[in-house]
């Protein structure tokens, strides 16, 4: 995981602008407020498609990014298999950092 990931995730949970666990992402996809969404690379099969879906019907970008362990260091928090951006501005900072579908 690229630093400036690491570091833009962080400051997004601290500025409340960022989800995790797998039952509030889901719920906020389902509400529409979901701007961006990441996948941990080590989460289940099912989790990834689960989320995928839910997201491409949203129209929402989806990037594997981390491990688990990492997604969760990143936000100061245990591992999680998914984080949700849900504000532009982060968005638009982490995008140069998220290629081809990875980070």
């Amino acid at each position: 995981m690229h630093i400036q990931v690491r570091n833009l995730l962080g400051l997004a949970q601290r500025a409340g602008k960022l989800l995790s666990g797998e039952g509030t992402v889901e719920s906020a996809l389902r509400r529409g407020k979901v701007k961006l969404l990441i996948i941990a690379e080590d989460a289940s099969a099912n989790t990834r498609k689960l989320f995928t879906n839910m997201a491409a019907g949203a129209h929402v970008p989806v990037y594997l990014c981390g491990t688990k362990v990492e997604l969760g260091w990143a936000i100061g928090k245990s591992h999680r298999s998914a984080v949700a951006i849900t504000d532009i501005n982060f968005v638009r900072g982490l995008k140069p950092y998220l290629t081809d579908g990875a980070c």
